[in-house]
């Protein structure tokens, strides 16, 4: 057994350890817990069963939040983010997430909890425009099928078997919004995976970090996400394709008939294109998870704006009256507000470093409808972890200094227990 000569010193020193822990840990202040944006991770939880993953099928985990926001840092903020001495907004905004930013330099006036995760509802067809005018030309044509006839409406009726030109399609897809059409035209980019993994693509490209296309047509799916800053950069980047630019600004055309004799009219469901002065043209949408969902552009002056709103409601006045508001809003501010900018919309995707947090999907059960989301902590970003990673150097320090002290006084006892075996054994000394 080791002798009360070893254990004693060695007590005294692990003591001392502790004790000077303990003031070392004192010393460093606890890091509180910060909450996270509303949304930074996911949409809010889902209303109804359209986004229950089916049995055995895991929900796709929510994409990764940039470590630095992607635009400038005031785009990361919660609510609102104005210039110095802003006058005050419109009334009536209902929007969980809207934002205003100048066409040409990308300069971002003002926004709300823009980088905030939505449901993009039917705008998410402007990115499937987009990879149609990329992809297709226009005097190519579109054979339509059962599955294409069936999908959930709005729809333009298409009629099964018959063939329609890629420019008609584009034009009924961006003015009445066709789930139908989305769904043919999906089909033709190569089936629907396929159309989705380049709409996905094409948004990496343009630096929409926030968007994750999961149907052609906007209709909820388990992990679709987009953000009001990410809508912006894709109607900013679709407006520079002749295709799209025309038929988002058409406001009739004559669309084959789904019984096959002669024509029926389309008319563009964007009510600003006739109801503001300089519209540029627009997208709307809804679903019950997404809610009214807008995105619309003006000219005024030689100045051309853009405005998103998402998750905003119709009452007390319409989407559109609420997005012409703000669009008067935003020409107010100029020009002050465009050399002061709140922020910027990229060109293309910034190489921005990832967060090494791994949030957790949003569960459709997991809250109350109209709560939201839950952020997806990790127990790594806890304030228990925060507190002991901010004093591990010095805590591993002193534990290390500890051991080494101890070993000293380890040694120093079994030397004089040897020295004393050995007088011991001449004769001259006690016995241990």
């Amino acid at each position: 057994m080791r002798s009360s000569a070893f254990r004693r010193p060695v007590a005294t020193v692990l003591a001392a350890c502790a004790l000077t822990a303990s003031a070392v840990f004192a010393a460093v202040p606890v890091a509180s817990a910060q909450p996270a944006c509303p949304n930074e991770v996911s949409p809010p939880p889902a209303v109804d069963t359209s986004e229950q993953v089916p049995p055995g099928q895991q929900a796709p985990q929510p994409l990764e939040v940039p470590e630095t926001p992607v635009g400038g840092e005031r785009l990361g903020e919660c609510g609102l983010v104005l210039p110095p001495n802003a006058r005050p907004l419109p009334d009536s905004i209902t929007a969980a997430s809207w934002l205003l930013a100048d066409m040409d330099s990308g300069a971002v006036l003002a926004a709300n909890n823009p980088h905030g995760r939505q449901r993009p509802a039917s705008v998410i067809k402007v990115l499937l425009a987009m990879v149609v005018a990329k992809e297709l030309s226009p005097t190519s044509t579109v054979a339509v099928n059962a599955e294409d006839a069936a999908q959930e409406c709005t729809c333009t009726n298409l009629r099964v078997g018959a063939e329609y030109t890629v420019e008609q399609m584009l034009q009924a897809l961006v003015m009445a919004s066709g789930n139908d059409v989305a769904h043919a035209l999906a089909r033709r980019l190569g089936g629907i995976p396929s159309a989705i993994r380049k709409m996905n693509a094409l948004a990496k490209e343009l630096g929409a970090m926030d968007t994750r296309a999961v149907t052609p047509s906007g209709l909820d799916a388990p992990g679709t996400s987009t953000s009001a800053y990410d809508v912006a950069l894709i109607f900013r980047a679709a407006l520079k394709y002749p295709d799209f630019a025309k038929a988002v600004t058409t406001q009739r055309i004559d669309f084959p008939s789904p019984d096959g004799n002669g024509t029926m009219p389309v008319v563009n469901d964007n009510r600003l294109l006739t109801s503001y002065e300089g519209a540029l043209g627009g997208k709307s949408g809804f679903t019950d998870d997404a809610q009214h969902t807008y995105v619309g552009a003006a000219q005024r002056g030689g100045k051309r704006l853009v405005v998103v709103l998402l998750r905003g409601r119709q009452q007390p006045i319409r989407m559109t009256d609420q997005a012409a508001r703000l669009l008067d809003y935003g020409f107010a501010l100029e020009p002050a507000a465009a050399g002061n900018p709140v922020g910027r919309l990229v060109e293309g995707a910034p190489q921005a470093k990832k967060k090494e947090t791994e949030p957790r999907a949003t569960s459709p059960t997991s809250a109350a409808p109209g709560q939201a989301a839950d952020a997806g902590e990790d127990p790594r970003n806890s304030a228990m972890h925060k507190a002991f990673g901010n004093v591990g150097g010095p805590l591993t320090a002193v534990a290390g200094l500890g051991l080494v002290l101890a070993f000293v006084m380890y040694l120093r006892a079994r030397r004089t227990r040897a020295a004393r075996a050995r007088r011991t054994a001449a004769g001259t000394g006690p016995p241990a």
